[in-house]
C-alpha cells in the first residue's frame, strides 16, 4: 500500500504534467493560428507567454462559474476544456465553430462551458461582469463570475466603475488582470504610474494580490485562494498575474517597437520552460515531457485540418441567431 505522502506526491506530479500539457496545447494552438494567418487566414490576437495565467486561473474555477474574457481568449477557452477543433473553426469563420463562424476570434462564447462572452472592446467585459455577478447574488448559488482583462483595460474608466459597483453591492466577481506589460503597441510604463494594477483595488476596499504570472503553480494557488474568498464571502477580489506578451499585439506584427533585451529577458522566464525544468528537477523524464508536447501538437494539427476542411456558413445564416 502506498503511503499518504507518496499518493500526494504522485497526484502533484500528475497535476504538474496536466498543467504543462495544457500550456503546451495553448502555445501550439496559437502558433498554428498565427501560421494560418500568415498563409492568408484572418488576423488574431495571441497570448503567447501568458499560458500560465490561463491554466492556473481557469483550473481553480468550478463548473458552475461563469467566465467573461477579452480579445486574447483562446487560452482561456482551451483551459476551460473547449474543443480545439471548434475553436479553430470559429477563428477561421467556419460553420463548425462554436458560434457557427460568426464570431471569429474576437467574440467567441461557449455557453455549455460557462464562457459567456469574449469582448473585443477593451474593458467591455468589465462593464458586463457586474450584471452577471448580480444575477448570481440574487440566486441560490455559490457560483462566481470571473473576468479576464489586461493592464490596458485597467486604464479605462469602466474598470473603476465596475470595481466600485462590485464593492458597494458585494458582488461575487473574481477580477483577473493579466498584466502583460503591453497595451496594444504601447508599453505600460508609458501609460501608468507604478507597476501593479492590484494597487488600485485598495481605495475601493477590495482585496487584491499580485502573483508571478509565469509560474503556473503560483497562479493556481493564488487563484484558488481568491476564488474561495469570492465564493464564500460573496465579495470581489482582484488577482493580478504579472506576465509578458511574447508575440505582437495582433498577427502579423514584427514587434519592431519592442525592446529586444527586455523581450529576451522575459523569454528566459517562459512559463512552459519553467515548469519543464521543475519537472526534470523532480525526476520526471524528458521523454514524458516530450510525449506531452507531442500530444498537444497532434491535437492542434487535427484541429487545423478539421477547421480548414470545414465549410463556411451558408448565406441563410446571415439572419439566424440575431437578437433584434
Amino acid at each position: 500500500m502506498l503511503s499518504e505522502t507518496t499518493v500526494i506526491q504522485e497526484r502533484r506530479t500528475e497535476q504538474r504534467i496536466a498543467n504543462l500539457e495544457a500550456m503546451m496545447l495553448i502555445r501550439a494552438f496559437e502558433e498554428k493560428s498565427a501560421a494560418l494567418q500568415a498563409a492568408g487566414g484572418p488576423s488574431m490576437c495571441t497570448s503567447v507567454g501568458q499560458e500560465a495565467s490561463a491554466v492556473g486561473v481557469v483550473g481553480a474555477l468550478e463548473p458552475q462559474d461563469r467566465i467573461l474574457t477579452n480579445h486574447r481568449s483562446a487560452g482561456h477557452l482551451l483551459a476551460r476544456g473547449a474543443d480545439p477543433k471548434r475553436v479553430m473553426a470559429e477563428i477561421l469563420g467556419k460553420s463548425t465553430g462554436y458560434c457557427k463562424g460568426k464570431s471569429g476570434s474576437l467574440h467567441v462564447s461557449v455557453k455549455e462551458l460557462g464562457v459567456i462572452l469574449t469582448s473585443t472592446i477593451v474593458g467591455g467585459e468589465l462593464s458586463l461582469v457586474t450584471g452577471v455577478a448580480l444575477s448570481m447574488s440574487m440566486a441560490d448559488t455559490n457560483a462566481i463570475a470571473t473576468t479576464f482583462f489586461g493592464d490596458g483595460a485597467a486604464a479605462e474608466g469602466v474598470f473603476h466603475e465596475s470595481l466600485n459597483l462590485a464593492a458597494v453591492w458585494n458582488l461575487p466577481v473574481l477580477y483577473v488582470c493579466e498584466n502583460n506589460q503591453w497595451q496594444a503597441f504601447v508599453h505600460r510604463r508609458e501609460t501608468m504610474i507604478g507597476n501593479h494594477i492590484s494597487e488600485r483595488a485598495r481605495p475601493y476596499g477590495v482585496r487584491a494580490l499580485t502573483v508571478d504570472g509565469n509560474d503556473v503553480e503560483a497562479v493556481a494557488d493564488a487563484a484558488r485562494t481568491a476564488a474561495d474568498y469570492v465564493r464564500t464571502e460573496r465579495k470581489p477580489f482582484l488577482l493580478e498575474t504579472f506576465t509578458y506578451r511574447l508575440r505582437g499585439h495582433m498577427e502579423p506584427d514584427d514587434q519592431a517597437y519592442v525592446d529586444k533585451d527586455e523581450l529576451a529577458a522575459w523569454r528566459g522566464r517562459d512559463p512552459i520552460a519553467q515548469l519543464e525544468r521543475r519537472l526534470i528537477d523532480a525526476g520526471i523524464s524528458i521523454s514524458a515531457i516530450e510525449a506531452a508536447r507531442e500530444r498537444a501538437k497532434q491535437r492542434v494539427e487535427e484541429a487545423a485540418a478539421f477547421a480548414v476542411s470545414s465549410p463556411y456558413p451558408d448565406y441563410s445564416e446571415l439572419t439566424t441567431d440575431v437578437y433584434a
